[in-house]
């Protein structure tokens, strides 16, 4: 195998490592992430691989594979490296955007266009972000994507038919495994209606019998672990099913209309998306006429499916900004081919902007950046010089080549300008985020070392807490009632909005307040100091 055969190929995965597995244990440890490394935990522990669990309690809301895929990098790489649980996340996000490349190839027949289309994907804020997080977003619409290319080459040749299927039907089963329902609607369905408009489904008979194959053989992978929870937990299951349906309708509802800034969650890309979804305006400017309608069908598909939905939440767009990389890459090869020779303004103005404005964040960088974070850069000044060199000849040379109208150098620029933001920029971001106060919930352990007291949680809890303390904490008010403890004397955590209601569940003991534990990246009194981040420890003794 020839190198230059596989250079596209090459360029995307370094172009993915650099983006996806540099500087994975930086940041703090958030919400949704949490709550997968507990449950992966206590599965490690506990042993509560099927009956899944979050701080002892049933988690069934979500299927456990992208769990047990963390895991099992746990139990190699150890409970303590962010990076080991970060990284299973990471690879998947490779995997969409490999994959992502091998479904335009053969949509395109043109490498060249499918590298662009990859690197657009690699780059777009919400994918970038998911990639990084391990949440389970990226599972399940990374598993689809492999599902969808292999659905792609069954629909579109005669060769290994039930191959192909029985493959779809299984990563068809591990993006249900991932996140339910969530990417078969929001990406398969799409997909399957923007291919038959297109496409048509051509000698549909002889694929009656595999199709049928890939039905059974994914409700199968898709539904025994609903299956077992339903059979040996069944009261916990109907409780979690009617709190989760009743969500849909009455939990983060929005307006249908609360999507249509969908474009603006591929960041950097945001104007050259928005331009290639100007249908009239690109459909005659594009190589591919078919591919670019199928791309932008199988987009604006994806959104009015979203937007159906009264539960809205901007993250959920990431399966939009699948197809929507592969039709902005139709107007960046359009302006590759066309930007030296075009003369209307109305043309030309939004691409100087767009570009000229990440040029301009580069050049401006190094005394910006100083000015912005002078107070907190003691041990970062070497990431902050390699940051401040790299952005500022990146958006040197980006206005060097559009003032010649060079598209090419300068949307490889942008690549690289990306990847260097998370390269060299990633490590400083912990002078960006401050708490003199800083308190992790694991010192709690220190606590109880002295004392030999257990400790209780009053009201509801909080994962990044419980992840860092380590092990669950019962928590003592369920449905509305308070249950006392049976030792004379213990600790007790406190949430900010429980603190009179707590004082008053005990009025037979004394109350002293010990410590408080603060989780917040940022301090007190700024605005993103939340309260859910820090708990009030009292010892509560009995009178």
């Amino acid at each position: 195998m020839k190198l230059g055969k596989r250079k596209y190929l090459i360029g995307l995965l370094l172009a993915c490592a650099a983006i996806f597995l540099s500087n994975l244990a930086v940041l703090h440890v958030n919400i949704m992430e949490a709550r997968n490394f507990i449950t992966a935990r206590e599965m490690i522990v506990d042993g509560n691989w099927l009956l899944t669990t979050l701080n002892g309690y049933p988690r069934y809301q979500k299927p456990p594979l992208p769990t047990w895929i963390t895991a099992f990098f746990a139990m190699i790489f150890g409970l303590k490296s962010l990076i080991a649980l970060r990284l299973p996340a990471a690879l998947m996000a490779i995997l969409l955007v490999i994959t992502s490349y091998k479904f335009v190839t053969r949509l395109t027949q043109n490498k060249y266009f499918a590298f662009i289309s990859g690197l657009i994907m690699a780059t777009s804020f919400y994918i970038v972000s998911a990639g990084r997080d391990a949440n389970w977003d990226i599972y399940t619409h990374g598993f689809m994507m492999v599902c969808i290319y292999q659905l792609y080459l069954f629909f579109t040749s005669n060769e290994k038919k039930y191959q192909r299927v029985l493959i779809a039907a299984l990563f068809f089963g591990c993006s249900f495994m991932s996140k339910g329902p969530v990417s078969l609607y929001a990406l398969l369905l799409p997909f399957l209606i923007s291919f038959g408009i297109v496409y048509k489904y051509r000698d549909f008979k002889s694929r009656i019998v595999p199709i049928l194959l890939f039905l059974v053989v994914s409700l199968l992978l898709s539904g025994w672990w609903h299956w077992y929870t339903y059979t040996f937990d069944p009261e916990t299951v109907a409780a979690i099913t009617k709190k989760e349906t009743s969500n849909w309708t009455g939990y983060n509802v929005r307006p249908f209309y609360y999507y249509w800034s969908f474009f603006t969650q591929s960041g950097v890309w945001t104007l050259p998306a928005f331009i290639g979804l100007l249908y009239p305006y690109l459909k005659n400017r594009v190589f591919d006429k078919k591919a670019y309608l199928f791309t932008f069908l199988w987009t604006m598909g994806s959104v009015v499916l979203l937007s159906i939905i009264p539960e809205k939440k901007s993250r959920y767009l990431l399966p939009v900004l699948i197809p929507m990389a592969m039709n902005t890459a139709f107007y960046i090869e359009y302006l590759f081919r066309s930007f030296a020779e075009l003369q209307d303004k109305r043309q030309t103005i939004p691409v100087y902007f767009n570009f000229g404005l990440i040029a301009s964040i580069g050049i401006v960088f190094p005394i910006g950046g100083y000015l912005f974070l002078k107070d907190n850069l003691a041990g970062q000044w070497l990431w902050f010089a390699l940051l401040s060199i790299a952005l500022f000849s990146i958006g040197f040379l980006m206005f060097k080549h559009l003032i010649k109208k060079r598209m090419v150098p300068v949307f490889f620029l942008t690549i690289i300008f990306i990847a260097s933001i998370l390269c060299f920029g990633m490590p400083m971001a912990r002078a960006l985020t401050v708490n003199p106060e800083f308190k992790g919930l694991s010192k709690l352990n220190d606590w109880q070392q002295e004392t030999e007291l257990p400790v209780y949680e009053y009201a509801g809890f909080t994962p990044e807490l419980i992840w860092d303390y380590g092990k669950p904490i019962e928590v003592l008010k369920q449905e509305g009632i308070v249950k006392v403890p049976s030792e004379s004397s213990f600790g007790l955590l406190v949430p900010e909005e429980h603190l009179n209601e707590f004082r008053n569940s005990f009025p037979d003991y004394s109350i002293e307040k010990v410590t408080r534990y603060d989780m917040n990246p940022k301090g007190p009194g700024e605005r993103s100091h939340r309260p859910r981040l820090w708990r009030d420890l009292y010892k509560v003794t009995k009178n």
